[in-house]
């Protein structure tokens, strides 16, 4: 009932930048919590970033300052503008969307098909 699509992503030189998009789209009461993470080669995925309706938000030490998550609820779409991109930061980058759908009463968390960012030395 609930598709993200995520993009954006792409080959960038270390220093650059990239700003990825994710929109939500179906049978939408409501999108509480948004955000992204990312799983590189061989390591299990991690939060990158993360991002409530109100506006608060959640930054993996190791992204801050660097990264900016923001969103437009009108849209139903978060964003992640990156910059100073570093070889380390190579990997699928997914969008994760906390979720009411219309007639349900609880909510739920769904996972975008992932797009690939690969930075370059």
């Amino acid at each position: 009932q609930v598709q993200l699509v995520e993009s954006g992503g792409g080959l960038v030189q270390a220093g650059g930048s990239l700003r990825l998009s994710c929109a939500a789209s179906g049978s939408i009461f409501s999108i509480f919590e948004m955000g992204w993470y990312r799983q590189a080669p061989g390591k299990q995925r991690e939060l990158v970033a993360t991002i409530t309706y109100g506006l608060s938000t959640n930054y993996a030490d190791y992204v801050k300052g660097r990264f900016t998550i923001s969103r437009d609820n009108a849209k139903n779409t978060v964003y992640l503008q990156m910059n100073s991109l570093k070889p380390e930061d190579t990997a699928v980058y997914y969008c994760n969307a906390q979720v009411r759908i219309r007639s349900y009463s609880t909510s739920s968390y769904y996972w975008g098909q992932g797009t690939q960012v690969t930075v370059s030395s």
